[in-house]
């Protein structure tokens, strides 16, 4: 019996799980470029946006996808204003741009 969606290829499963990781690192490079930018550590980071640093190094390195709540928080904690655009079948445009004063 399988347990695979109907319609749904392997191939396509798993074109998928890459599109999820690819956005994942993207995301998290966006994050690491934009922290570095501002000469701040994990740690700082981590308690600016309300995380430990350990959630934050996962985050940077691809290792989980954030929610909602914590973009917004990210982009105050570096602040930034978050641009994300997100097409089907393309890779993820991720920007963090520096707030007006």
């Amino acid at each position: 019996m399988s347990h695979a969606r109907e319609g749904v290829s392997d191939a396509d499963r798993a074109r998928e799980g890459y599109q999820e990781a690819r956005r994942a690192y993207l995301f998290g490079k966006a994050v690491r470029d934009r922290r570095t930018a501002l000469g701040m550590t994990q740690s700082r980071l981590a308690a600016r946006a309300g995380m430990t640093q350990a959630a934050v190094s996962r985050l940077e390195h691809g290792g989980s996808t954030p929610t909602i709540p914590l973009l917004e928080r990210l982009a105050a904690a570096l602040d930034s204003t978050l641009h994300l655009d997100i097409a089907p079948d393309s890779d993820l445009s991720v920007a963090f741009t520096p707030r007006a004063a």
